[in-house]
């Protein structure tokens, strides 16, 4: 068995999708028939990560998740960040961007 797909719920779409973008991820915009606008990106490995906006069952609770940096050759190591709603978010890879902010 593997993950195929993971999707986040928050009332902070444009804010997450800035951070996991930040990360390296690349979105589009999508909207299935008559659904909410929200956005996707495909990781290397094909898993779909997706950001919903929040609706009537609220934001997905505690969460932590993680990600390994392709390609990734200098400077190795792992960090903890935090997304706008919260959530732990683990980088393992080397050269980190400065404008990446780091969890308290």
């Amino acid at each position: 068995m593997r993950q195929t797909l993971v999707v986040i719920y928050t009332s902070r779409l444009e804010e997450c999708r800035d951070f996991y973008a930040s990360l390296g991820l690349e979105f589009r915009p999508e909207q299935h028939g008559d659904g909410p606008r929200h956005h996707a990106a495909t990781l290397p490995d094909g898993t779909v990560f997706e950001l919903y906006p929040a609706g009537e069952g609220g934001e997905t609770g505690r969460l932590r998740l993680g990600f390994v940096a392709a390609g990734a050759t200098e400077g190795a190591g792992r960090r903890l960040l935090r997304d706008p709603d919260g959530r732990v978010v683990e980088l393992q890879a080397g050269d980190w961007a400065a404008a990446v902010p780091t969890a308290e």
